[in-house]
This record gives C-alpha cells, structure tokens and sequence, in this order.
C-alpha cells in the first residue's frame, strides 16, 4: 500500500513532534488524536475518501470548514470542542509548513480559520450547605460507600480536574504533618495542594482498607476500578451522578441544573474566594498559570460583589420625605386637595 502524505506528517506529528519538540503531556496528545480521528471518519462518510488515499493535496479550507460545522450539527459538539479541534488542526499545519514548505499557501489558508466566539456561560458551583449534603450521602458502613466519599471528598478539598484524580498514586500523598498531595495537571505541571486533617482522616481509613499504604502499592491508581485498574473520567463521573441524582430527589433547589465533576472544582474555588483566600493562592492550588484566569471566580460571585459595593458605599442622594401619596388611601381625596 502507498503511503500518503498525510499519513507521514500525522504519524510523525503525533509521535515524535508534539512529544519530543512540544513536550505535550499524554492527555495532550490524546485530544488532538481524537481530533484527527474524527478528521478522518468526516473524510470518509462525507467526502468519500478512504484513509489510503487521503493525501494533504485533498484536504482545503472549504472541507476543514465543512468538518467543523459537521461536528456542531451532526455530532452536537459544543462551539467550544469545535474550537479544541479546530486547535489540533492548526498545531498540526503550522508543523506542515516548515516541513513541507511546498504547501505553505495550503497551511495558510487553514490556519486562516478562525476560532468560533460563544457566550460565556455563568460558571456552575453549589453552595457550602449543597458540598455538606452531598458528602453525606455515600454510605460509610459499605465498602463502595467508603470508597465514594473519599473520592468526592478529595476531588471536592483539593479542586483537581478529573484527570488529576484518575492519575494519582498511593505515593502522590503526603500522611505525615504538613499533609499535602501533589497533583500533575496540565502540561505535566506538577503542583502541591495542602490537606486539612479530616479529608486525610478519610484517605487514611481508605488506604488502610485497600492496602495502598503498602510500598509494593506505591505507584498503583489510588482509586480504581473492580479489575484494579484506574477509574475512568466516565467512571468518575458516574459515582458523582449517583449522589448527585440522590441530592436532587431531597432537595432539587440546592443543586445546580447541570452538575459535573468540574463544578467540584468550581464549589471549592468559589468557597475559597468567599472565605477571603488571595486569588494568588487560588491560582496556585488550581494550577492556573495567570491570575487572570483564576478571576473569573471573583467576577462570578455576587455575594462579594454586593458586599464590597456596601462596604464602599456612600449615600450622597439627599433624603425623601415620605410622600403625601403615601399617607392618604383616598385617591379622590387627595386629588382634589392635590394644587391646594
């Protein structure tokens, strides 16, 4: 079979350039070879062109922009993930340029295309009183109840991303004073997020229930699955829904319409800022590389924006005396005595 093009530029874009020159982590990786693989699926059940014969001289800006709009209205995509699929591809034609300059004119055209603008949605997070409810749903006297609440609770305590969670280690906490965990997020950034005593109450028991406090179990996934293999997003995601469903039967008005793992993080960003956390420290315990990010929190929170307003409030509008109008039911009565 012939090689194309295509197929040499992808495979060495995706093994050894964005690894090797980007230093990309793996869930890096992962997302733009999703992008690429539904690239691929468009191609051939909408243009009708196999992966064989796929070659960069077939692929323009005209169908790059048809994919795009087939992945919000076929796939349902959000404009969002169009936009991280739109970014793979842009990775991956501003590599083509300087290795096959002889399509520069091709790479600008696609590079041309720009990212789709969206609303910005108000951010989803529940309150002190909804994290305190939820957290006592799992079922402590079962194992999987157990399990559960060490997770939520953790997932909740620290505001990791998903993935942070699924990627830790027995050896990634800290059980001896100051407790800490270190999570590897974006773009394997390592940080280091302190615990408080009864979140590692909790991890302790668990541990201890499941051997991880072992040294043969040191690099094993801290939560995992029946085959003791590492949960996964969609796994976490489902212990989450279960108690979220639960929460919504007893009290529908303390949860949020749309609740995910990431509104985990959301609540506990939220929490810090309305206790009096600097953003600077929010920012480092996220993981975020500017405090700009980070002040989409402060932005979002009405209650501290109503308290700062009245703290620094001064009534300068002069006093109304309560009106006539207001002292007299009788509308006749005061319509007639109304220019006397």
């Amino acid at each position: 079979m012939k090689i194309t093009d295509f197929s040499y530029f992808l495979t060495s874009f995706l093994n050894k350039y964005l690894p090797g020159e980007c230093g990309y982590s793996n869930n890096t990786i992962s997302s733009y070879k999703y992008a690429f693989i539904l690239l691929l699926k468009y191609f051939k059940n909408i243009e009708k062109i196999s992966v064989e014969k796929l070659s960069l001289k077939k692929i323009t800006k005209t169908n790059i922009t048809a994919y795009l709009k087939w992945l919000e209205t076929e796939r349902n995509c959000s404009v969002q993930t169009r936009n991280v699929r739109l970014a793979a591809i842009h990775s991956f034609f501003k590599y083509i340029q300087y290795e096959s300059p002889e399509n520069l004119f091709k790479c600008q055209e696609i590079l041309s295309i720009p990212m789709k603008r969206y609303e910005s949605r108000s951010l989803s997070y529940m309150s002190l009183k909804g994290i305190k409810k939820l957290l006592e749903l799992p079922n402590i006297k079962t194992r999987s109840g157990r399990r559960d609440l060490a997770l939520l609770s953790l997932l909740y305590d620290t505001a990791a991303r998903v993935q942070e969670l699924i990627d830790l280690t027995p050896i990634s906490v800290g059980l001896e004073k100051p407790y800490t965990i270190q999570l590897k997020g974006k773009g394997n950034n390592v940080r280091i997020v302190p615990l408080m005593e009864p979140e590692i109450m909790i991890l302790k028991n668990y541990m201890n229930e499941w051997n991880l406090n072992k040294i043969e179990y040191n690099n094993n996934p801290l939560f995992f699955n029946t085959r003791r293999k590492k949960l996964t997003r969609s796994g976490v995601s489902y212990i989450l829904n279960k108690y979220i469903t639960k929460l919504r039967e007893q009290s529908p008005i303390i949860v949020p319409e749309k609740f995910s793992c990431h509104c985990l993080r959301h609540s506990k960003s939220m929490h810090m800022l309305q206790a009096g956390v600097n953003l600077i420290y929010i920012r480092d315990i996220l993981g975020h590389k500017s405090v700009k990010t980070t002040e989409i929190y402060a932005r979002a929170d009405s209650k501290q924006k109503r308290e700062a307003i009245e703290k620094a409030y001064t009534n300068l509008i002069p006093k109304i005396e309560k009106s006539k109008w207001d002292e007299n039911n009788d509308l006749l009565e005061w319509l007639n005595n109304f220019d006397k």
